[in-house]
């Protein structure tokens, strides 16, 4: 009897048809389930199946760059002649190696690029050959892009996008049939992953409310208060737009300032309170510093009106109130997240203007004030991107959370989105507990004025740096903000990039350090001390658009970025005072951290 091959040997072949043919049966009829969750919220008139806007938008753009490659003979025989060239290599290469020939591939995957990682795509000729077609392709689509003249930068910057999400998409490693690591534990289980994938599609749908909610991590295994957002503290004020949590002291003395952090209203302020061993807050109250945190509303269409102003004032400058209240401090230092940086700085700028000086320095996470250089996130706004984005707004008063998880995964589409695609529905497995995606998955909405006002203001117009920016019935100008700035960047962030943060140093009007920490948006910011993980940079005086040139000379650290930045909260003031109790009997607790805000799902 022939010795029965295990899937990992390269082979294809299945050992029980009977059971693959019911299995592919059951496939079928999961899928027929997927499909019903996506048509019933749509039946029921709770959703719609209006894709014309962004549909018709790419394929504006994306021909455009066609049309000037078509726009004359000449073009678009190079065009052809280019294309043509690779598989030409391709096909003598692959020639070469079917004769036994030794023969260099015509061309390579990037080596960060995990989607070829498996064998088969350079041992098996088949897969070796469809992996090197498929890189030619798109290595050409997007050369296609970048050359194509006349094109004005913003159409040229959305068709390169548009260009690598197609190319993204179409990938070999995305289809059964073409991914050899797929179509093995298909082939070795009879299909069973293929089964227990659609039962999970369908489930994913429905939680979607008929849209695909892709899940990134565990859901079971988190929740908030037992081993997430688990440091000590109490709401001690609220209103319609924001919670207020104060958390308890763990050291003697304290530092006479307190901390009063502003997280994104984007995102859920847990970022900064995961696990106990990765809690921004939780180290901060270690170090004596007096924690105070904004937790913002998830808002529904009661809050459809809240604008930037409501945001300043009914958000961080009561929050402020609260925190020199509680304390009776004369001032706070405050932190600023993505967003959150953003409305602080808008803060600052609006407190210079009334001669309010109760914010004594700034710190700002991955925050951009100038959005000259906002990297990929500017595909999305143009005039009658905004107005599309605005029209849904008024039909429910807020923009589904869900809306802006999707363009954030789209800007990492090959590490957020493929990959859990591959194994949540072909492989058919769950994925693991991660405290970070279940945070990222873990979305908000935003309310249509005030995210009507950011989307005009900052991106389209940029009128903050610019000085026209109008809040409250002053014009902002952020060189009359003379608080100290600690200016935050991460080398690999895909939403307010290095580049963007650095060159907003510039209009700040006091004194401004700029560091540069490892990763990206998330996990360069939330890099405890104990985990001695990445890097970080400091540098001279951040000085105009001298990003390149500041990194030439700027020093590397190991590790984390959190004691630095401790040192230079204690050198602005170290005075310490006996440690508050929370309320100090002049507000009553509420409920304890992380509150009830934090916990509404959209």
């Amino acid at each position: 009897m022939a010795e029965e091959k295990s899937p990992s040997d390269g082979t294809f072949g299945t050992s029980d048809p009977e059971a693959l043919a019911r299995n592919l049966a059951r496939v079928v009829e999961e899928a027929g389930k997927a499909a019903s969750a996506y048509l019933k919220p749509r039946e029921e008139g709770k959703a719609t199946l209006d894709f014309s806007e962004p549909i018709a938008d790419m394929v504006k753009t994306v021909s455009k760059v066609v049309e000037y490659w078509m726009g004359e003979p000449e073009r678009t025989v190079e065009a052809e002649r280019r294309l043509w060239a690779g598989y030409l290599d391709l096909w003598a290469s692959s020639l070469k190696r079917m004769m036994g020939e030794p023969a260099k591939p015509a061309i390579e995957p990037d080596p960060r690029d995990k989607r070829f990682a498996d064998r088969e795509w350079s041992e098996n000729q088949f897969f070796d050959f469809l992996k090197q077609v498929y890189l030619i392709t798109s290595r050409w689509a997007s050369e296609m892009v970048d050359e194509a003249g006349g094109l004005d930068e913003h159409t040229r910057h959305k068709a390169g996008f548009y260009v690598k999400q197609i190319a993204n998409a179409v990938a070999p490693s995305n289809f059964v049939l073409t991914n050899p690591e797929v179509l093995r534990e298909t082939v070795a289980s009879n299909a069973e992953n293929l089964v227990r994938g659609m039962h999970m599609l369908a489930e994913d749908i429905k939680a979607g409310h008929g849209d695909l909610k892709i899940r990134q991590s565990s859901g079971d295994t988190f929740e908030l208060g037992r081993n997430l957002a688990t440091t000590p503290g109490q709401v001690i004020f609220e209103n319609t737009l924001c919670q207020v949590i104060q958390y308890e002291a763990t050291t003697k003395d304290v530092l006479k300032r307190p901390l009063l952090i502003v997280p994104p209203w984007i995102n859920k302020f847990y970022i900064l309170d995961l696990t106990a061993e990765k809690s921004f807050i939780r180290w901060c109250v270690e170090q004596g510093q007096t924690v105070f945190v904004i937790s913002w509303v998830n808002p529904d269409k009661r809050q459809a009106k809240k604008s930037f102003e409501h945001y300043m004032r009914e958000g961080v400058l009561k929050a402020l109130e609260v925190a020199l209240k509680v304390t009776g401090a004369d001032g706070a230092n405050a932190v600023g997240y993505c967003v959150g940086g953003t409305l602080l700085s808008v803060t600052l700028a609006w407190m210079a203007a009334k001669g309010d000086e109760r914010i004594k320095s700034a710190t700002l996470f991955a925050t951009q004030v100038d959005f000259t250089h906002a990297g990929d996130l500017k595909v999305f706004v143009d005039e009658e991107q905004i107005a599309d984005i605005e029209y849904q707004m008024k039909m429910t008063g807020y923009l589904e959370g869900g809306k802006m998880s999707t363009a954030f995964n789209m800007l990492r589409p090959n590490d957020l989105i493929w990959p859990y695609v591959i194994t949540n529905y072909f492989k058919g497995q769950k994925p693991s507990a991660f405290d970070l995606l279940y945070w990222n998955a873990d979305a908000t909405r935003m309310p249509a004025a005030n995210h009507s006002f950011y989307l005009r203001n900052c991106y389209l117009d940029n009128r903050l740096s610019g000085g026209t920016m109008e809040v409250a019935g002053e014009t902002l100008d952020l060189a009359k903000s003379k608080v100290p700035i600690y200016n935050l960047a991460t080398r690999e962030d895909h939403i307010a990039p290095p580049r963007s943060v650095f060159y907003g140093s510039s209009f700040f009007g006091g004194p401004v350090t700029f560091v540069l920490t490892g990763s990206g948006h998330i996990a360069g910011v939330i890099n405890p001390p104990a985990r001695n993980k990445y890097q970080y940079w400091t540098g001279p005086k951040p000085e105009g658009d001298g990003y390149d040139e500041w990194l030439k000379v700027a020093v590397e650290h190991p590790g984390s970025w959190w004691p630095h930045w401790q040192k230079w909260i204690e050198t602005l003031d170290g005075t310490r005072v006996k440690a508050r109790k929370i309320g100090a009997g002049k507000l009553k607790a509420i409920e304890p951290a992380p509150g009830s805000y934090v916990r509404v799902r959209s």
